[in-house]
């Protein structure tokens, strides 16, 4: 009897405390759910918009904060460091990094080291750092910290990798919203977004939906004919060159007499 009111006891303290875990989740929207990217594509703005859900009063010993993440199709990456020899910049060590993600923006409602524990950082990789420094592995050399730093700074001079601190509105701890904006030298694929609800620098909730980019008209035709049809694509190609050239020395022809 007693083993059995001893296991009801924990049963219970296990139930209260899971229901204290999720007494806070995330309910999230989107501006859209599709990016169209066309020839004349010059990047477009993501609006991101949800509410905190309770089932209990908002606690006011702690500070509820928000960060949201856009993350864009991973792909492998070669990072080469360039060394001056015999008067001319040529390649020398190299490392691999097998899946570094196309595209990723992260906003918070304040700097990520006041909110979030390294702890919780590395459990769900959210900071840009430590996203990339998860995804590779080294081939050549060891110094791999040189490397991702270097690729970091390229991709955030290039507008592919953003930290938006302090760029998401919470309104009484119940409404946020933020805005990021996708550049034009974005690729295909299906961009997971994702957003955190933190307290006392834990996560204690999180949602995830999918944002799928793809090319549409004239631009979706060639890339498709390309890829399938390389042969068909090259031909055309070709044609195309040639009548440009033709043209061309016609006209030049005309305006010569």
């Amino acid at each position: 009897m007693r083993q059995r009111a001893r296991v009801l006891v924990c049963s219970l303290g296990a139930v209260l405390l899971f229901a204290a875990a999720h007494a806070e989740t995330v309910v999230l929207g989107l501006s859209q759910h599709e990016v169209a990217i066309t020839t004349d594509f010059r990047g477009s703005h993501l609006w991101i918009f949800g509410a905190v859900r309770r089932e209990a009063p908002i606690p006011t010993d702690s500070d509820l904060d928000v960060i949201i993440t856009v993350t864009g199709p991973a792909l492998p990456v070669d990072v080469r460091r360039k060394e001056r020899r015999f008067g001319i910049w040529v390649n020398a060590e190299s490392v691999h990094l097998s899946r570094v993600p196309s595209f990723y923006a992260v906003a918070s409602t304040k700097p990520l080291s006041d909110v979030l524990s390294a702890t919780e950082d590395l459990r769900h990789h959210i900071s840009v750092g430590r996203l990339v420094h998860t995804v590779g592995a080294a081939e050549v050399t060891s110094d791999v910290e040189s490397f991702t730093s270097a690729l970091e700074r390229i991709r955030t001079r290039e507008g592919l990798f953003q930290s938006q601190e302090g760029a998401v509105a919470f309104d009484e701890d119940t409404l946020f919203s933020t805005s990021l904006a996708l550049p034009s030298n974005i690729v295909e694929g299906a961009y997971a977004t994702r957003i955190f609800l933190v307290r006392d620098r834990k996560v204690v909730d999180w949602a995830e939906t999918e944002i799928d980019v793809h090319k549409v008209g004239l631009e979706r035709w060639l890339y498709t004919l390309a890829h399938r049809q390389p042969l068909v694509y090259g031909a055309m190609s070709l044609v195309i060159a040639i009548a440009a050239g033709w043209l061309a020395s016609a006209v030049f022809r005309i305006f010569r007499r």
